[in-house]
């Protein structure tokens, strides 16, 4: 199937943008493209135009417009575990007062597709629509580890295992084995692998075809939370996971 050049081109220059990068010159956007900025210019007014980049009128630069927002909610709002799960997160925030986010895997990357802020554990890097690398996750690593073989193979072949700090796995015999110690315990830890200073849980989200849609998630602060604690939000985030694969139909939650 041909590639639409034009399109492609449109679509790096939305990806360009991220958490850490709100706006771009377009000399900016020239040089990370590899586009003349007279091609740009063309790009930039119809994304503009279709309401997808925004202008900054005080500095002239280039940022991420409001239409955008608006299809994501829609696609948010399309999925249906997110509705299941919302009280599952709220209930896991009001006990424990800790951030709870819920995930699902696409493509290489893990995505949050709702988050419960907690008053003791506020995790300002985490939001909404974040995508994150299965490497260096707990979530990652429950939305990975319990594919078939061959699907994870297929994911992981030229991955780059970048380094978030310095407690990430970047070695992919490592990383294997972290997935087979994921199965065998039925959840996952992050101990300061991609945040430092930032501990997390996950559990695996079942439905009634014996396959993980999403994974539960619980991050909180290596300075407020002491092991023994960290350990009973483990259990709580399990039985909470366990009890929504049940309404999901997943009967065999408790007994695998």
């Amino acid at each position: 199937m041909p590639i639409i050049q034009s399109v492609e081109r449109a679509l790096g220059i939305l990806d360009l943008f991220d958490e850490y990068t709100a706006e771009l010159k377009i000399t900016d956007i020239s040089a990370r493209m590899g586009l003349h900025k007279s091609t740009l210019h063309s790009l930039l007014k119809t994304l503009q135009m279709a309401g997808y980049i925004d202008q900054n009128k005080d500095n002239g630069k280039y940022r991420l417009g409001m239409k955008l927002v608006e299809r994501g909610n829609l696609l948010i709002n399309s999925i249906d575990i997110r509705d299941k799960a919302r009280g599952y997160l709220l209930d896991l925030t009001s006990q424990t007062g800790q951030t709870t986010h819920l995930a699902i895997l696409d493509g290489k990357e893990g995505v949050y597709i709702d988050k419960v802020e907690g008053k003791l554990a506020v995790i300002t890097f985490s939001r909404i629509g974040r995508r994150l690398p299965v490497h260096a996750t707990a979530i990652g690593k429950v939305l990975l580890a319990f594919n078939p073989q061959p699907e994870i193979d297929a994911l992981l072949k030229d991955y780059v295992f970048t380094r978030q700090t310095a407690n990430t796995l970047v070695d992919a015999r490592a990383y294997l084995q972290a997935l087979e110690q994921v199965r065998q315990r039925g959840y996952a830890l992050d101990d300061q692998e991609n945040e430092q200073g930032v501990r997390c849980i996950s559990v695996p989200i079942w439905n009634h075809t014996r396959r993980v849609i999403a994974a539960i998630s619980m991050s909180t602060l290596t300075n407020r939370v002491n092991n023994e604690e960290f350990e009973h939000y483990i259990q709580l985030v399990k039985a909470t996971a366990e009890e929504l694969s049940q309404r999901l139909g997943y009967t065999a939650a408790l007994t695998d």
